[in-house]
């Protein structure tokens, strides 16, 4: 079975689009959209991400599987966030930039989002679905069935 990745991991992935909507806000800065106080509640989204993420991610290593993509899993985590979404680590990273986004107040950092998510999305979701279909068979189908892959 293929379990190869992109040699990006995705930490660096939302590390990059970080810097890529820092810059832009800072060098490329498009109409402000949102002024103080209400930008700070970025702040709120921001540690509500983080949350989500970094809470998933000690899941898996509570559970005993392994967290890096590609690597077999040894144990279907379905507890936790993981019972409202398929990927609750990727997105709070996507909720991280929405909350930086929000933070910032300009319109370019984003359109850093919708690019980071089509990158986690086709390089990492998709392909850890099938391995998952492989590795779990019916009891992943059936969880997949039963919880969204986004929240949606």
């Amino acid at each position: 079975m293929d379990t190869s990745i992109p040699r990006i991991p995705p930490p660096l992935y939302f590390l990059l689009s970080l810097m890529a909507m820092l810059l832009l806000h800072t060098y490329r800065p498009i109409a402000c959209w949102l002024h103080a106080p209400w930008k700070y509640l970025g702040i709120i989204v921001l540690v509500a991400g983080f949350a989500l993420s970094a809470g998933s991610a000690l899941l898996f290593r509570k559970s005993g599987t392994r967290l890096r993509p590609g690597a077999q899993a040894t144990f279907m985590v379905i507890r936790g966030p993981f019972r409202y979404t398929r990927n609750p680590m990727y997105c709070g990273l996507i909720i991280m930039l929405t909350g930086l986004a929000i933070l910032l107040g300009t319109v370019s950092p984003l359109f850093i989002i919708p690019v980071c998510f089509i990158i986690l999305h086709t390089q990492f979701v998709l392909k850890e679905e099938k391995w998952m279909e492989q590795w779990f068979g019916e009891a992943y189908l059936t969880y997949k069935r039963k919880t969204p892959r986004w929240f949606i």
